[in-house]
């Protein structure tokens, strides 16, 4: 392909990068207007057909008998706590994770440029860090087992 462009373009007086920037924009047009939606799409088709089993599933469960009405309440209790737990954890990875970032970015940018503020910019980071951990254990509230509230 480059040397396609390079022999186009090659006595028009245009640099020789230019094929490079031509494959470049293919790759680019590749990713973002081809590959991206074909995953976005695979993807929600995939959800759409797992909740359409999992509500037809929790649908005969629940008309089999009075037990099964029982057992889907508590199945769909249990997947709510399961789902709010993951959503802490996610919470909670992602508050060190920042922090770690605007603490390694404090001395990395005070030793790129001594003399200037410009290392307080780690304290962006460091702050989001703090404010999603504060909220995971202090604002928000808590898991609840509903098993117990029956």
């Amino acid at each position: 392909m480059m040397r396609l462009a390079m022999m186009l373009f090659h006595d028009s007086g245009v640099s020789n990068e230019i094929g490079l920037w031509i494959f470049l924009s293919v790759g680019v047009v590749a990713l973002f207007g081809v590959f991206v939606p074909l995953v976005s799409w695979i993807e929600s088709r995939r959800r759409e057909r797992e909740a359409y089993y999992r509500s037809e599933t929790l649908r005969r469960v629940a008309e089999a008998s009075g037990e099964g009405a029982k057992a889907t309440l508590e199945l769909l209790w249990e997947e709510n706590r399961q789902k709010q737990m993951h959503t802490r954890e996610g919470l909670k990875i992602g508050g060190l994770i920042n922090m770690g970032v605007g603490l390694g970015l404090l001395p990395f940018l005070k030793m790129l440029l001594p003399g200037q503020a410009v290392f307080l910019c780690g304290l962006i980071p460091l702050m989001i860090g703090i404010a999603m951990l504060v909220y995971v254990y202090v604002l928000a509230a808590p898991v609840v087992d509903n098993r117990s509230i029956r």
